[in-house]
C-alpha cells in the first residue's frame, strides 16, 4: 500500500488554491467552490482541498523536500509566511512549519533514510 491523495477542508478554496499554487503545485481539477486537486512537484502524488467549514481541526500536512533551506528561502522571497524556519528535530527530520488559509498545519521537511528507517525503528514481524 502506498499514500496517494490528502484532502484537507477549507472554508475558501480561492484562498487555497493561491496558497498551494505558491508552494509548487500543479492543479488537475478545478471544480472551484466545492473541490480542487493538485499534482505534487516529486513522487506523483496527488493533494486536493474540499470546501467546508472546519478551520484547520488537527490537520497536518507533511511535504518533503531534498532542499529544504533552499525552498523554504524561495517561497519566503515569493511572500509565503512560515511559522518557523528550517531546524533540526531530535527526530532526526528537519522541518519548516507554516499554516495554509484553512488554518491546516504544513510541515516542509527532509529526513532522508530516516523517514522510513530511523535508528529506533522496530524490527519487521514475521509474516
Amino acid at each position: 500500500m502506498r499514500l496517494n491523495q490528502v484532502t484537507v477542508t477549507m472554508p475558501d478554496l480561492d484562498a487555497g488554491w493561491a496558497f498551494y499554487r505558491r508552494l509548487g503545485l500543479t492543479p488537475i481539477v478545478d471544480a472551484r467552490p466545492r473541490y480542487a486537486r493538485f499534482l505534487c512537484p516529486d513522487g506523483g502524488s496527488t493533494f486536493s482541498l474540499h470546501q467546508g467549514d472546519v478551520n484547520g481541526g488537527g490537520t497536518t500536512v507533511y511535504f518533503e523536500c531534498d532542499d529544504l533551506d533552499q525552498t523554504v528561502s524561495r517561497l519566503i522571497e515569493g511572500g509565503v509566511l512560515f511559522a518557523s524556519a528550517p531546524e533540526d528535530k531530535s527526530w532526526r527530520w528537519r522541518e519548516a512549519e507554516l499554516f495554509d488559509p484553512g488554518g491546516n498545519r504544513i510541515v516542509l521537511y527532509f529526513a532522508g533514510a530516516n523517514r522510513t528507517d530511523p535508528p529506533w525503528r522496530l524490527d519487521r514481524a514475521p509474516e
